[in-house]
């Protein structure tokens, strides 16, 4: 069964909380994987909702795998990003308040889709290079990873 589906039955467009996850994913040239969503069209890492039955490292490669045909290995935890600067309200009226993990990966298997029903594009990029058309909600990972903060963040 499909939770955000089951859950919006229940609640319509009411706000709840969401478990969402990602993978800052790094190839050997230490260039990171970037997603131009299909949604939007801009770019930003893979990743997604959390379902019933999952852990947040299950989801962040789910998610990955989903959107990008990458196995991810092992994970290191990034940052955790919560509280009401993470609200958002979907175009079809639906109301998150969302909890956001991300981790970082430097170990896949697999053959990277360049192109998927989720992704327009998939292309790593190195760090001083990033494509300007960055998701709004995906800036501050990229600022607090630029800033080589202590890991893991905690917002």
């Amino acid at each position: 069964m499909d939770y955000i589906k089951h859950l919006r039955s229940m609640v319509g467009n009411e706000k709840v909380i969401m478990v969402v996850a990602g993978a800052f994913v790094f190839d050997k040239e230490n260039r990171v994987l970037m997603q131009k969503r299909s949604d939007n069209g801009q770019w930003g890492f893979p990743g997604g909702f959390m379902e019933l039955g999952e852990n947040v490292q299950d989801t962040a490669r789910s998610e990955v795998y989903e959107e990008t045909g990458l196995v991810l290995n092992e994970l290191e935890l990034f940052g955790i990003y919560s509280g009401p600067q993470y609200d958002k309200v979907f175009p079809n009226g639906d109301q998150v308040s969302l909890v956001q993990i991300s981790f970082i990966c430097k170990s896949y298997t697999g053959e990277l889709v360049e192109s998927n029903e989720e992704s327009l594009q998939n292309s790593f990029f190195s760090l001083d290079n990033l494509p300007s058309n960055i998701f709004t909600e995906h800036q501050v990972f990229i600022d607090d990873f630029l800033s080589k903060k202590k890991l893991p963040i905690v917002k």
